[in-house]
């Protein structure tokens, strides 16, 4: 459908009905959208392929938003759509996939505290909560949870946060945009890699796979 920018459209968030989640929802004349995938700003052309892909190829109507900091593909959708969704809405993603973005962040956090100090480590979790709550990160969108989420045993938990792909493509921009920001350079990628180590070979290996075929796999190398 269209390339927008972000002073055409109106971003808010409604209540999931079924579940205990805020959804991201773009106005545009009057239509709205869902939050489908999320690219960096390095990649335009992968957001612009994917976002044709949906159009031409799948025939869905969608936007895709420009801002300076990333791409974003958002579907349309009636409001009242929501409600009737199976699974209460969108499909969560395979709890390996979540573990192992939650090491890859903790590892962060560890290597900037570590080597920058508590000072810079305390700015990097504000930073990361204003990711979690601008996109509407189920269970991540107060202080609280975000450092719970820091000090959580994803290996040995079974309460992991219900997130699906486009979440965890965003966390994995912003903690890579992030990591970068406070270190200069991408020293901390091969660090936050290392923590998969610690995951099942079957866990580390669905999520490597995963991530190689996702746009945001060569940040990751």
């Amino acid at each position: 459908m269209f390339i927008l920018k972000r002073q055409d459209v109106e971003i808010s968030s409604v209540q999931h009905p079924k579940r205990d989640q805020q959804i991201p929802i773009l106005t545009y004349q009057g239509q709205t959208f869902r939050l489908i995938n999320v690219f960096n700003a390095s990649q335009e052309e992968e957001a612009k392929a994917f976002w044709r892909d949906l159009t031409d190829n799948q025939g869905k109507a969608c936007v895709l938003l420009e801002e300076p900091e990333r791409y974003s593909v958002w579907g349309k959708i009636r409001l009242d759509q929501i409600a009737n969704e199976p699974d209460a809405g969108g499909a969560s993603v395979p709890p390996a996939y979540v573990r192992s973005s939650l090491l890859m962040l903790q590892g962060v956090f560890i290597d900037i505290e570590d080597l920058l100090g508590g000072r810079q480590a305390g700015l990097f979790q504000k930073d990361i909560a204003e990711v979690f709550k601008q996109w509407h990160f189920p269970q991540a969108e107060s202080a609280e949870a975000v450092k719970s989420l820091l000090e959580l045993d994803p290996i040995n938990t079974a309460q992991l946060p219900h997130w699906e792909e486009h979440h965890l493509n965003t966390l994995l921009q912003e903690l890579h945009r992030l990591g970068k920001a406070y270190f200069g350079n991408t020293s901390f990628v091969e660090r936050a890699v290392d923590m998969l180590q610690d995951l099942s070979d079957s866990d580390r290996s669905q999520f490597q796979s995963w991530l190689n075929r996702s746009p945001l796999g060569k940040l990751w190398r």
